[in-house]
């Protein structure tokens, strides 16, 4: 079965073509600038990436270039619709709604909607794109993959937060955690190469890119995550502060006299490692050839970012009272060597021997810890596309 992905933004969309058999991407794509002027690049398996300029008024003219590029006479990968067998769609929050995928229905197209407040940038997009291609594709099942979903396994003591509860009740403010299907697919790929059974194995994974979170995952299940009700939570980011004291913001607030909107853009997209490195830059290469030159904010940002990650790791070992693997994954977790080492640096009462030569390896699956290291350290490239088919193909 030929699985279509969609990963759908408010102004964009991402798309993959994914046999489910062979597990082989027949091809891939991005449409940007939905609502402005609209541009689509495209590239089928093997051959040469297009960009070309299309208008799209809205999502339902992106999905119809995205079907009319895959059906293509000349670059298409496939001759008809007939060949999409289902489509599985990304979708950022299930609140408690959904603890696994879903096929969608109306039902729980409304379940998805009531959940937007919780995530006001993603839902309604993610809809967005759920409908366009039920207009388009009236007779293909879809079904819905939650970021969430991956988490909902977590217990109360790691979930609720120390507000008064009648929050929690009323409003259903918890912490719910993201990257689902990251820390899903990487834990399960863990396990494989671990050679052990999942529901025998405690790991802990670190998914680290522009959004950055950990999760503790016990004998196959999420116990705990560092993201919350929103990816604010958590660790230091590209550009989110990660935890902080909430106290600062009152602070902060009346000296700069900023109301909530400005301090949830500053949380948001001015703080993280753009914010500490005085805003020089969010990506870390561009901090590593700055810190390389002696600038202090930038080796000042590293250092901090590496620190919050080791003391996450370090909460979640005490928190499953042990873990056999540490995998390292997305963009920073696959190719910062320096990252990964200076992470693992704190990590040595754990009994952990890094392999240098092995951890100088960028964006490939590698074992990183030595033969006699007492926990395993794995790079584990992470597949989202792949694991929502997964899910689809289960489902339908």
């Amino acid at each position: 079965m030929n699985v279509l992905v969609i990963n759908c933004g408010s102004s964009s969309l991402k798309f993959q073509l994914i046999n489910s058999e062979s597990e082989q991407v027949l091809a891939k794509g991005l449409c940007e600038r939905i609502g402005i002027d609209g541009s689509l690049t495209y590239q089928p398996a093997g051959g040469e990436k297009v960009k070309s300029e299309k208008a799209m008024p809205t999502h339902t003219e992106a999905i119809q270039f995205v079907i009319d590029a895959l059906t293509d006479a000349e670059t298409g990968v496939v001759k008809s619709l007939d060949e999409i067998g289902a489509v599985g769609h990304r979708v950022v929050h299930g609140g408690e709604k959904f603890a696994q995928s879903v096929v969608i229905t109306e039902e729980v197209k409304k379940a998805i909607e009531e959940c937007n407040d919780l995530a006001p940038l993603h839902n309604p997009a993610n809809l967005i794109g759920i409908n366009a291609c039920q207009e388009l594709m009236p007779g293909t099942p879809m079904v819905a993959v939650f970021d969430t979903a991956f988490h909902q396994t977590m217990p109360e003591k790691a979930y609720m937060y120390g507000l008064p509860y009648e929050y929690y009740d009323k409003y259903k403010v918890r912490r719910y955690g993201f990257h689902g299907t990251s820390h899903s697919f990487v834990s399960k790929r863990a396990a494989e190469l671990a050679g052990k059974p999942y529901d025998q194995l405690k790991t802990i994974v670190c998914h680290l890119g522009n959004g950055a979170s950990i999760c503790a995952v016990e004998n196959g299940k999420s116990v705990d995550t560092s993201m919350g009700l929103t990816p604010l939570e958590g660790l230091v980011m590209g550009t989110r502060s990660g935890d902080i004291d909430p106290a600062i913001l009152e602070f902060i607030a009346k000296k700069e006299d900023l109301d909530i909107a400005g301090l949830m853009t500053m949380l948001n997209k001015k703080s993280g490692v753009y914010g500490l490195s005085n805003n020089l830059s969010s990506d870390f290469r561009d901090l590593d050839a700055a810190a390389a030159e002696g600038n202090k904010e930038a080796e000042i940002a590293l250092d901090v970012f590496c620190y919050r990650v080791a003391k996450y790791v370090g909460s979640y070992v005490a928190a499953m009272n042990g873990v056999d693997v540490i995998a390292f994954t997305a963009g920073i977790g696959e190719n910062a060597g320096n990252v990964r080492e200076k992470v693992v640096e704190y990590l040595g009462y754990l009994g952990i021997e890094l392999n240098k030569e092995a951890n100088g390896v960028r964006g490939e699956e590698i074992t990183i810890s030595t033969p006699d290291s007492k926990v395993t350290v794995m790079v584990i490239p992470t597949n989202e596309e792949l694991a929502i088919a997964r899910e689809t193909v289960a489902l339908v």
